[in-house]
């Protein structure tokens, strides 16, 4: 029997206008807006529809939006078909700050505990790196073992890593950014066709972020988690969890740690799944998902009527 895996979007998905549809059309994902919103003490759900872009797009504002708009589309989907999550999904799994949502939709963690994690976790990883200090870079075209080759040349400029490994041919890689440009001139001396610095405000996923780690760690073993209702798979270890434990250990882990979505995929393949439903903003996921596996059915749900196509 086929299965299905809930996957939920991390940074770099957000938008003006983002959750404004869902919350107009559904009166649980209007509820998820407002419950975030009262959780960090602020009108982040104003932010979300009106903007400024630069403003959203700070980690401290983009992590808990995007995971509002996230649960947003899990609440209309469950009040739509009058369904609780973990009897839709067999898996759930969300990159980055997608584990959070990932793992509150499956019971692991409350709603506005989850924003309230969220906002901490996007000012620790902003403040973990002085700006200009870190970067971050895409090698597409690039393969695992060909990326490590360039690293360890770069690494004699300082730190640099694996942050992303989110397709074939998809390579993310964070740190110093004297090494980052350092990997970037040695990729593209390889040959490699397309390097890309993104614009991002400090290097995630590398051990520059350990200050962070050390925040999330003091504030996750204080959060009331539980076990879920449905298996996690976490980025760092590629592991099914439902043990709360295993979780809050794994997102510690994750803040340092390397985003494994290509092999989380194919794990999920392997397990069954053949139907990806990415729930919240834009289409990132299902891009990747396209890139990592043939002969799935792929489903992007952000509105009512996505919902009602596919439910």
């Amino acid at each position: 029997m086929s299965k299905t895996a809930f996957l939920f979007p991390g940074q770099g998905s957000q938008t003006v206008g983002m959750g404004v549809d869902i919350a107009s059309q559904s009166d649980a994902a209007a509820q998820v807006l407002a419950d975030v919103d009262q959780a960090l003490g602020e009108a982040l759900s104003e932010m979300m529809a009106q903007g400024p872009a630069e403003t959203l797009t700070l980690t401290q504002n983009a992590q808990p939006a995007l995971f509002a708009s996230s649960l947003a589309v899990l609440r209309a989907l469950e009040a739509y078909t009058q369904t609780p999550a973990h009897q839709l999904a067999d898996f759930v799994a969300g990159h980055s700050l997608g584990e959070y949502s990932a793992i509150c939709a499956a019971g692991g963690l409350e709603l506005q505990q989850t924003a309230k994690l969220l906002r901490l976790r996007g000012l620790s990883m902003q403040q973990a790196v002085p700006v200009g200090e870190g970067a971050m870079a895409a090698l597409l075209g690039a393969e695992i073992e060909q990326t490590q080759g360039f690293l360890e040349k770069a690494q004699q400029t300082g730190l640099v890593q694996i942050a992303n490994d989110n397709a074939p041919g998809q390579i993310v890689i964070s740190g110093a950014t004297s090494a980052v440009h350092q990997a970037m001139e040695i990729a593209k001396d390889a040959g490699l066709r397309r390097i890309v610095e993104l614009p991002v405000s400090a290097p995630f996923h590398c051990d520059m972020m350990a200050p962070a780690a050390d925040i999330m760690a003091q504030a996750l073993a204080e959060a009331t988690m539980k076990d879920t209702a449905i298996p996690v798979v976490c980025n760092v270890t590629v592991s099914a969890e439902t043990q709360a434990t295993s979780l809050r250990q794994n997102l510690i882990s994750q803040v340092t740690g390397r985003v494994r979505w290509r092999e989380t995929i194919e794990f999920l393949t392997v397990q069954g799944v053949t139907r990806f439903v990415e729930l919240g903003t834009g289409k990132v996921l299902s891009g990747l998902v396209k890139r990592c596996v043939k002969d799935v059915e792929i489903i992007s749900l952000e509105t009512l009527e996505d919902i009602k196509t596919h439910f």
